[in-house]
């Protein structure tokens, strides 16, 4: 338990520290030499007993109680004077909301609830404290150089590094409790933390448009909070559970109700459809803050709580509406992710997507999906982590998102390039998990719902079409650019390498990681696993091997050596390969550039649409919560 209650409190006592520190050698000291012990700390959880499917911890200390609920109530006072400081009058109702039903369950219920047992560990929050601890803690790292970058390029906002650094901090504290609190007050108090941080990371740059986007994210997040708050406590008065282990094994025909409460809050935190604009809207941040938002915190807590529900939705009409709309929500995001050129923008739709699919896995809630949704979660954090960072640091040196400014830029940033390639293979290349977690989530589907199965067909394609294309434009050469990835400081660097590598070796471990740690987890759940046949695994095996020709190919591939041809224009091509001379001496510009298919797949044309179609599979979930 000692190591919990660290991974808890720790970050907490490093952003006090690092709220004082003005220095930045003292800062970088501090976020390094924390993010070393969280690593650590995460990783010593394996030497933990897991022969029983969960350990329990209880924590005999009612000052806790009490001093989470002083801190939600200053919390609620701090929301409402900035909600009426900047006129954002519908967050001052929800709030006061919130507050009143937490502050009344507090006084006429708590001292019911006798000593529980607050901490949980099991494999499942095992893997999500390995993600927050590692990912979170390299992100916190790299924010170190890019922070300083971003101050020099952007001299008209407040250089708030402080608050920054504490907050981060104070966000991975929140999700370990997040991810070992069994009592549920305790979850839901740092699942508010959460919101509020989020809150103040999207609004970093102080301008208006990081205000307005800041406040929807709290708006949704809120009432996504109250949601929680309202299922524990018809959880509490009417059936006397107030611990996520008893939930589990509760009756669930009996308990559904405050069950869809509970999830709705989830598919808020999660962005998925119609709740998706608020994520998008955090693009305003600076990328550190996308990155920690898209892979370690934030909306992993939303698909952590969905899949810990899983059990719970298994041939359940609550549970296939869950899996429609986050299944809807993969389908309609990636085919919105074709028409952007904004590479944070696609990253952004991607990360909604790709919750999507894990959320349809909760939905199924069978042990196919299971096992599926704890793979992709794993793959996801890592991928998109890298690839966040890696956009950040390249819009840094070109001064631009787009895509299209990304040509040749194997020759411009060869190693950024390099880890991006990675990346995007983890997101949908064999043998990275994110394609076998789609293989095993299309087996889930086709035994549940035709179309399940038509929305993840159409969503895969969709996902091959944006990734490829990006690809491409990374690799392609029409002219030699000087490299200009020098001065990029080793703080952002060493993080890009770890997450590489670590990209490429939970590949390489994936069978035993599954073995392992994903496996006894969907046992421990169902009573059986889902596991691959020796077939698959030989396949597997040929690709991890393949996999190698991607590193042979970054040494091999030289473009600088070659000898570059132009192109037949038709006509005679003018120095550059920009142009070219035509019939009648007329000179044609020569334009390449990627397909979006704004016309088919624009965000103007799908993304109302899809919002009201989701909305109404929202309205029938609730519904069946109310009935």
């Amino acid at each position: 338990m000692e190591t919990l209650v660290f991974l808890i409190l720790y970050p907490v006592v490093a952003a006090l520290a690092l709220i004082l520190i003005r220095g930045d050698s003292p800062r970088r000291f501090v976020v390094v030499a924390s993010a070393v012990l969280l690593i650590v700390a995460s990783c010593w959880l394996l030497k933990y007993d897991y022969s029983a499917p969960v350990n329990l911890y209880q924590v005999h200390a009612d000052w806790i109680r009490l001093l989470m609920q002083i801190v939600e109530l200053a919390l609620a006072a701090y929301m409402i004077v900035l909600a009426v400081r900047h006129r954002k009058w519908p967050i001052v109702p929800l709030v006061l909301a919130s507050a009143g039903v937490g502050l009344w369950f507090e006084v006429v219920h708590v001292h019911t609830m006798g000593k529980g047992v607050a901490l949980s560990l099991n494999r499942f929050s095992l893997i999500m404290a390995l993600i927050t601890g590692i990912v979170g803690s390299l992100i916190a790292v790299y924010a170190l150089g890019y922070m300083r970058t971003y101050h020099a390029h952007e001299k008209d906002v407040p250089d708030k590094r402080r608050t920054f650094f504490f907050v981060i901090f104070v966000f991975l504290s929140a999700m370990f409790g997040i991810v070992f609190s069994n009592d549920l007050l305790w979850f839901y108090f740092f699942w508010e933390i959460t919101t509020v941080c989020s809150f103040v990371l999207i609004a970093y740059r102080g301008d208006q448009e990081s205000i307005n986007n800041a406040f929807l994210a709290l708006g949704y997040n809120l009432a996504g909070g109250l949601a929680m708050l309202l299922g524990i406590v018809i959880l509490f008065s009417q059936h006397g559970i107030f611990e996520l282990d008893k939930l589990l094994l509760h009756d669930k025909s009996v308990v559904m109700a405050p069950v869809i409460l509970l999830s709705i809050a989830g598919i808020v935190k999660s962005a998925q459809l119609p709740f998706s604009s608020w994520l998008v809207g955090a693009m305003v941040a600076p990328t550190p803050v996308s990155a920690l938002l898209h892979s370690s915190t934030m909306v992993k807590a939303g698909v952590y709580l969905l899949v810990k529900l899983a059990p719970l939705f298994d041939g359940t009409y609550a549970g296939l509406l869950v899996a429609l709309l986050g299944g809807f929500t993969f389908m309609m995001t990636s085919m919105i992710a074709i028409s952007q050129s904004d590479a944070k923008k696609v990253l952004a739709y991607s990360t909604i997507a790709n919750l999507g699919l894990i959320v349809m896995c909760a939905g199924i809630g069978t042990y196919e999906a299971l096992w599926a949704a704890v793979l992709l979660i794993i793959f996801h954090a890592v991928a998109k982590c890298l690839l966040f960072l890696c956009v950040g640091s390249i819009a840094h040196v070109i001064g631009t998102r787009d895509i299209e400014a990304m040509d040749a830029l194997v020759l411009a940033m060869p190693r950024l390039t390099w880890l991006m390639l990675i990346g995007m293979a983890g997101m949908f290349l064999a043998p990275f998990g994110m394609l076998i977690s789609k293989w095993a989530a299309l087996v889930a589907v086709i035994d549940a719902n035709p179309i399940l199965t038509f929305l993840l067909i159409y969503g895969s394609g969709a996902t091959l079409f944006f990734w490829v294309k990006w690809m491409g434009r990374l690799l392609s050469v029409s002219q030699l650019r000087e490299n200009i990835e020098t001065g990029i400081q080793r703080t952002i660097w060493a993080p890009l390498y770890i997450l590489g590598f670590l990209m490429t070796a939970v590949c390489f471990f994936f069978p035993y990681m599954s073995h392992r740690m994903i496996e006894p987890y969907v046992t421990g759940v169902y009573g059986t696993t889902f596991t691959m046949s020796p077939g698959n695994i030989t396949i597997m095996i040929i690709m991890m091997g393949l996999v190698f020709l991607f590193f042979v190919s970054r040494k091999e591939v030289n473009f600088r050596n070659t000898r570059m041809v132009d192109a037949y224009l038709g006509g005679a091509n003018l120095p550059g390969s920009k142009a070219f001379t035509g019939s009648a001496g007329a000179v044609q510009k020569i334009v390449l550039r990627n397909y979006y298919l704004e016309k088919y797949f624009g965000e103007k044309l799908l993304l109302y649409p899809s919002i009201f179609v989701a909305l109404g599979l929202l309205i029938v979930l609730i519904i069946g919560a109310v009935a």
